[in-house]
Parts: C-alpha cells; structure tokens; sequence
C-alpha cells in the first residue's frame, strides 16, 4: 500500500500537546542567536557523518560525475552546518534534528542522489535473507513463551545496530560488518537504561494482543528488519494478531523503504504465502509517507492513518523514531519504543552507557 502526497496527523497520537522532538535543543532564555552546547554537539554530530555520506555518494553509479558531486554535496552541507554554528535563528525554522536532516537530504536530491546507501543496503539485505531461517528455527526451539519473547527483543536490539547514521558503527560495518548472533549474546547487561521488558512480558502473556491490530514503524534495512522485526512480527502473527508495518515512503540512511520491504517480504515467503510455516494473510505492508531517519507522527500518509484506526499496540522501532523522537509521545493505545542508543550525545541526555538498550512499555 503506497503513500499520496498529502500527510496527516497520525490518530493513534493522545493529545494535542504532541512534540516529536524529545531533546530540548534549547530554553526560551537562551539567546537565538547563540548556539546551545545541545546544538553545537548535534551540529558536530551530523558534520561528522559527512565523510561516510561524501563515500557513499561517490560510488553511486546510477549519478553521472558522482565523485565531484559527492565532494559538492560535502562542502554545501558543511558550509550549512557552519552556518548554524554562526547563527541558529538564520533560517525561518527553529534549528532541531528534523531541519538539519531534511536539509542534508535536501542538498544530496538537488545533486541527484536519490538512494546513496542502496548498494550497502542490497548486500545487507542479501546476508541477513540468508540467516533468517535459522534465526526463527533458534526462536521457535525456544518452549517457554516469555524466554521466547525476550529471545525476540534481544534480536531487535541487536539487528538495530544496523546503523550508518552512527559514525562508528558505519566505520565498523565497512570493515568487517557484525556478527548477528554474537550481538545477541553480547547486549550489555540488564537493567538497561530504561527497561520495561518484564511488564511487557506480563501483558504478552495477559492482554496477548489476540485478534488485535499492532502496527510497527521500522527502521534499517539488512538485519534490522530481517532478523530483527520480521521474526518479532511473524510471532505476532502465529499468535493471532495483524500485523501493519509501516516504512519510509523515500530513502534516507540506510532505512528501509516501503517497496523495498514488500520485495524482501516476498522473497522471504513460501510458495503458501507462509513466513516459516506461518502465515501472511494479516500482514500488512504501509508507506508511513515519511522521508527521514526521524518521523514526526503529525505527518504520516492517509493510507496509514486509515489503517490504524482499530490498532491496540504501536511499536516505535529504532533510535531516530523511538528515543530522538517519540520517547515521550502518548498514544490512544499501548506503545512500546525499542531501540539501541548509538550516539554519545543520546546517551549524555539519557544518562546511559554507549550501545544501551531502551524498550519503553506504555499501557493504556
């Protein structure tokens, strides 16, 4: 199910107080000329990703002249980024997350480069497809349901590290990549920063989500999606539940997109329609009409806000949607937000260790 144009707010959202941001960049009695230390670390932050963007772009092959366009696309954004750090108030927007990533997406279509990390996104897509069926086949072994359930929320954790948005984690990805298994096993120790796991445990097993409506908002391509949703979906399914997964309508980072979900769904079922036995026939796939890393709910495709009328659990999967934005939001419904912290400067906000593990549970 594609995306229109047109966005509106998603009405799973509580209340009007609804802010998608949830670190405060800055207080109304600081000067709006003046850059916050906030806003300094994040200006920093997203310079420093500039070299893996300049790399990614330079081999794009689908863009002629990609290397002087590449190295194009890094001064302008840089020049951008200084630019804030002279002058926060120099745009007709307040300066948050969503500014400077729509800006550095922005720079990079006006250049013609529409999906930079396809390449990447393929071979990880292509790896993780060929682990799946032993990563369910080690879950379904699992008898005991709510080891079973943490089983599945340890891999989400672990295939979110997935991420070239996080500097380090992209240097490692381009050397060696990262043992799926091995990251299971090596999460860092309970209780992570904020940990609700045992609650959630208690109404998996109470409310069982039974003949109900979960939708999840997805994150990364490769073994995010793969090895880490997929197999958490398809046991909501075996248990009864649809299941609506909602990814970007375009490119940004190394996400998933809507259509590039869909053909990883296809190749991954049986002849049946089945994902390992069970079947498909209440997933649904969504366009969220979003375009960034980060989402703000107020601006989802309608198809999206149609389908999530009668939803009873929304999942908020990853750092960009479930902790820098979203944290705090409050829905109509239960909500979990689950996600691996992977920069510094979220882990400064949250008082947590680097590579901590958030899963926030909100019943209703």
């Amino acid at each position: 199910m594609g995306s229109t144009s047109q966005l509106v707010p998603l009405p799973l959202l509580a209340n009007d107080k609804y802010t998608a941001s949830t670190i405060p960049w800055r207080f109304p009695s600081d000067d709006p000329h003046i850059p916050t230390a906030t806003e300094l670390s994040w200006i920093n932050l997203l310079h420093n990703t500039i070299p893996t963007f300049k790399k990614h772009a330079e081999s794009d092959a689908s863009v002629p002249d990609a290397a002087n366009k590449a190295e194009t696309f890094a001064q302008r954004y840089a020049r951008i980024l200084e630019d804030f750090k002279k002058d926060p108030a120099g745009q007709a927007e307040p300066l948050d997350i969503f500014l400077l990533c729509r800006l550095r997406e922005q720079v990079l279509r006006e250049l013609g480069f529409s999906d930079i990390f396809k390449k990447i996104k393929d071979v990880e897509n292509t790896n993780a497809m060929s682990l799946f069926e032993n990563v369910v086949r080690l879950n379904d072994a699992i008898e005991d349901e709510e080891k079973r359930l943490e089983n599945l929320v340890r891999g989400i954790f672990a295939g979110n590290i997935f991420d070239l948005g996080a500097t380090q984690l992209a240097e490692a990805f381009s050397k060696d990549g990262v043992s799926f298994l091995s990251t299971c096993q090596n999460l860092v120790p309970r209780p992570w920063i904020i940990d609700d796991l045992e609650t959630f445990k208690v109404n998996w097993s109470k409310k069982s989500w039974k003949k109900a409506s979960v939708i999840i908002f997805v994150d990364n391509s490769g073994a995010d999606i793969i090895l880490g949703i997929l197999p958490f979906a398809r046991e909501l399914l075996r248990r009864g539940s649809q299941v609506i997964l909602a990814a970007n309508e375009l490119p940004s980072l190394n996400d998933v997109t809507y259509s590039e979900l869909t053909e990883i769904i296809s190749k991954l079922k049986d002849e049946e329609g089945c994902l390992m036995g069970v079947s498909t026939s209440n997933l649904l796939i969504a366009s969220s009409g979003n375009d960034l890393p980060i989402i703000d709910l107020t601006r989802v495709s309608q198809e999206l806000a149609y389908l999530t009328n009668d939803v009873d659990l929304v999942i908020l999967e990853g750092m960009g949607r479930g902790i820098e934005t979203n944290l705090y939001a409050q829905f109509k419904c239960d909500s979990l937000k689950i996600a691996m912290v992977k920069h510094p400067e979220v882990a400064d906000f949250l008082g947590s260790r680097l590579y901590d593990c958030v899963i926030k549970y909100d019943a209703v």
